[in-house]
């Protein structure tokens, strides 16, 4: 996290909390996990220093198998205050790992009743340290026992700054500590879901100079985009990066947004079908003097293809090159799989084996790109080829591209050939047959009049929960007229008459 003008630790003391100078009321709530009985009457200043001293004293100077019964035999069952404890804290601050220790020992043995004033000291030991999971799970704990979310209810957070980033707020400069601690804050309630609150604090931050970290910065602009759409998250892009003052003067920010942050909202913008304002967010990269990665470009060509404009992905593709952007696999499978929907089977062949001259070692989704391109041209056996290719490597094909393939097959006439395919990847637990593959082996097999085989798959197609449907009465009912069996072309149209369902008219 920076901080706007100045040092950061003269800068993030004086938050301008409301009541920051009184005394924090601590909470009497304690996390789930720390129930302990412990129960302190008030000590003199003298005793309070004695209990600290003598406990850091342990802790820096008994051997680490040591002391740890030592002070378990010297404490239990009074065990310490909150307040205690947390001093302890303070006090071991630059032995980040001893004091997290040392905190997790009081849990373990019910000898403090933590409350907002110990955890905030805990997760300032921790953050300074850069011990992140443990300062995050903390912070999360933290959060789940002293700020219950009524917003998971259906509610809104209230507009008071939670209590724990007050608690670390007031004791920020007394610990040493480091910003990076709110960018946890507010990850943590990110994983909570509590965008109302990230979003709070974020805002509480910037009014006083502080920028979050890049990463959480862009850790937002995504929870955001994602919950609320790309325009929430580009209103949340502009708080950050292009903040104004009561006036409406832009204000100078010491991090500016870096290429993983447009990309977040390219690819937002993505997801919604909204690349048209795609040019907006080239000119926002342009003014930051940020230059597009290949993931950027990926997004980009994406959306082109998308939109059948394969030729305006092309260009891109072709920018990139000039501008020395490496393709990686993802740009490939890109452009590949734009090609392929548009049946420009050859040019996405051409590519592919650019890929492979460049030693970049093709993935399933190239494979199932190049197939499905192959089956809407009609180009069986190309496809089968590449499908050869694919067993060879110990890949697997998404569902989509065994339904393609075996609808291509059976259009030829190879039936018994498509079933062996479909049964060979059914050996792979992940994939389940769909609907189509099924209609298309099925029509198949009625169309060479194997009846009895197509009657096997409907049974087996039955009993995974597909129900029968027109398709498959069609099929059934050509496949019995062709061999001159009035008699179940006559059930079946019972049957479809019963179930609602109606032949089409030729």
């Amino acid at each position: 996290m920076a901080i706007q003008g100045g040092r950061t630790r003269t800068l993030l003391l004086p938050l301008s909390i409301p009541n920051a100078t009184k005394t924090f009321p601590l909470s009497s709530s304690s996390h789930p996990s720390i129930t302990p009985s412990v129960s302190h009457p008030p000590l003199s200043d003298g005793e309070d220093e004695t209990i600290i001293s003598t406990a850091v004293s342990i802790l820096r100077e008994q051997r680490s198998k040591s002391r740890w019964s030592f002070l378990k035999s010297v404490y239990h069952p009074a065990g310490f205050s909150a307040a205690q404890a947390a001093e302890i804290l303070r006090r071991v601050r630059n032995r980040p790992h001893l004091a997290l220790r040392f905190f997790l020992w009081t849990q373990r043995h019910f000898l403090c009743r933590h409350d907002l004033h110990s955890l905030a000291a805990a997760a300032h030991v921790l953050a300074r340290g850069r011990l992140r999971p443990a300062a995050l799970s903390l912070l999360q704990s933290a959060i789940r026992s002293h700020d219950p979310s009524s917003a998971a209810a259906g509610g809104a957070d209230t507009g008071r700054p939670p209590e724990i980033f007050e608690a670390l707020a007031k004791t920020y400069r007394a610990f040493d500590s480091a910003p990076f601690v709110f960018d946890l804050l507010i990850r943590a309630y990110l994983q909570a879901k509590r965008l109302d609150r990230a979003v709070q604090i974020v805002r509480i931050l910037r009014s006083r100079g502080i920028q979050p970290e890049i990463g959480t910065s862009n850790s937002l602009i995504r929870s955001v985009s994602r919950a609320r759409g790309s325009d929430a998250g580009f209103e949340i892009y502009e708080e950050i990066f292009k903040p104004k003052d009561g006036n409406g003067v832009a204000v100078t920010i010491r991090v500016s947004p870096k290429v993983q942050t447009f990309n977040t909202l390219l690819l937002a913008l993505y997801r919604e079908g909204k690349l048209e304002r795609s040019e907006e967010i080239r000119k926002e990269m342009e003014m930051f003097k940020c230059e597009p990665n290949v993931f950027t470009y990926s997004i980009l060509m994406a959306g082109f293809c998308d939109e059948g404009r394969i030729e305006e992905a092309r260009k891109l593709w072709e920018e990139m090159a000039a501008k020395g952007i490496k393709p990686d696999i993802m740009a490939f499978n890109t452009l590949i799989s734009g090609y392929c929907e548009a049946g420009e089977t050859e040019r996405a062949e051409e590519l592919f084996r650019d890929m492979v001259l460049r030693e970049i070692e093709p993935s399933g989704n190239t494979y199932e790109h190049l197939i499905k391109g192959h089956c809407y041209a009609g180009e069986v056996d190309s496809a089968l080829l590449l499908y050869k290719d694919v067993k060879r490597r110990g890949f697997g094909i998404g569902v989509s591209a065994v339904d393609e393939l075996l609808g291509v097959m059976c259009e030829k006439g190879r039936v018994v050939e498509g079933l062996g395919i479909l049964r060979d990847e059914m050996r792979r637990e992940e994939l389940r047959p769909s609907r189509k593959s099924y209609e298309s082996l099925i029509r198949g097999f009625c169309e060479e009049g194997e009846m009895e085989e197509a009657l096997k798959l409907q049974a087996e197609m039955a009993g995974k929960g597909f129900e029968v449907d027109l398709k498959v009465y069609t099929a059934f009912i050509q496949g019995y007229g062709k061999q001159g069996d009035v008699e179940k072309v006559m059930r079946l149209k019972d049957e479809m008459f019963e179930m609602g369902l109606h032949l089409k008219k030729d």
